[in-house]
């Protein structure tokens, strides 16, 4: 990266000026900052503080199978609407790695345990107004476990032929951006092994 380009990163980064706290909630909380833009000039931008979470796209049997399987839920989500398809994910308990907070939520969620988690990446869910980041990881390895849902938590499991994954992202049946990104960095992950 150019100096140029990191001089204006830095000067981002330091552009923080002051808060004022508008919510402080369970998931997020909701600030309205003033800050410096890079042109030097000030103003106010509402922000939403979040911790952040992971998220997990799991296989079933073995990725060498030609379509192997993926467990997806199909979850109810008020800000949605209604039900619709994710990889399981959630939030962090204090302390916890993104690592054991993948293997956690996917096991309270699906009921499945995870042999082995590789990372995939990260995303900015929504950088215009949040920094909440998700930690992306590919699950293969898959036992039984046990669910442990929230009581706030309707979902049902379901496991797919990865073939129809795919046919769901380009059908837009799959919508939510955590899942979007996790099924085509893995969809990337498997075609770079054969």
């Amino acid at each position: 990266m150019d100096e140029d380009f990191n001089n204006r990163v830095e000067s981002v980064v330091t552009g923080h000026l002051g808060s004022t706290l508008i919510h402080d909630g369970r998931v997020v909380h909701l600030s309205v900052d003033r800050v410096r833009f890079p042109d030097g000039s000030e103003g106010e931008l509402e922000l939403i503080r979040h911790r952040g979470a992971s998220a997990v796209v799991p296989f079933l049997g073995d990725l060498e199978e030609p379509d192997p399987r993926v467990v997806l839920i199909h979850q109810y989500r008020y800000a949605a609407g209604g039900f619709i398809y994710e990889i399981p994910a959630g939030i962090p308990m204090d302390g916890e790695s993104w690592e054991d907070c993948a293997r956690r939520e996917l096991e309270e969620e699906t009921g499945f345990v995870a042999g082995s988690l590789q990372p995939l990446s990260r995303l900015l869910t929504t950088p215009g107004f949040t920094n909440e980041e998700i930690h992306v990881f590919l699950a293969t390895g898959l036992e039984e476990g046990s669910v442990r849902r929230d009581k706030d938590e309707f979902m049902e499991v379901l496991e797919v032929p990865f073939s129809e994954v795919l046919e769901m992202v380009d059908a837009g049946v799959i919508r939510d951006g955590k899942s979007l990104v996790g099924v085509l960095l893995a969809h990337r992950a498997l075609g770079a092994r054969g």
